[in-house]
């Protein structure tokens, strides 16, 4: 018998000074029996640093052929596209080619690393890339706030980001290894 997803929802406010986005989104997440609390709250971390009208979370880890997270225009082309994890060359050209933007975030600590120093010089030409790291002990603090039912206010201001519930607040912390050109 094939194990379902977990289904967790939130009502994530964000203040995004940076980019001069103020919304409340209302998002149901599914959680992948295969996926733990850390990737899941790096997954809602990546929506509120792209969040939009249009940002969606899509089938992720249940279908090879959508990224986690993505956000389309009126005529379905693809403007944005998210992976987490430490996706292979072939897959990041492919979405290199498919969208406008990608965003990969990591966040596995020492291997994160070692994949990167294996992989940037092959990607270093794609403009359209851009490459964040979340360090481990970031993604655990994110983790504490997973809950079935989430009351999440995120604060973006001169590159900081603040993540927080009812009970605690939580500056995250990452690295962006490779920017938008």
């Amino acid at each position: 018998m094939a194990l379902k997803a977990t289904i967790f929802k939130s009502d994530l406010q964000i203040a995004d000074m940076d980019r001069h986005y103020y919304a409340t989104h209302s998002l149901v997440i599914a959680r992948h029996p295969s996926e733990n609390d850390e990737r899941m709250m790096v997954r809602l971390l990546a929506f509120a640093l792209h969040a939009s009208e249009t940002l969606a979370f899509t089938k992720g880890l249940s279908d090879t052929d959508e990224p986690d997270i993505w956000q389309k225009d009126f005529t379905g082309a693809i403007e944005l596209w998210i992976e987490l994890g430490q996706p292979d060359e072939k897959r990041i050209r492919q979405a290199c080619g498919k969208a406008q933007k990608v965003a990969v975030f990591t966040y596995s600590g020492n291997s994160a690393d070692v994949w990167w120093k294996g992989i940037a010089s092959k990607l270093e030409r794609l403009d359209n890339l851009q490459v964040i790291n979340v360090p481990v002990e970031m993604t655990q603090t994110l983790a504490a706030l997973a809950n079935r039912n989430m009351q999440l206010q995120c604060t973006i201001q001169d590159g900081q980001v603040w993540l927080a519930d009812n009970s605690q607040s939580v500056e995250t912390h990452f690295t962006i290894l490779k920017a938008f050109k």
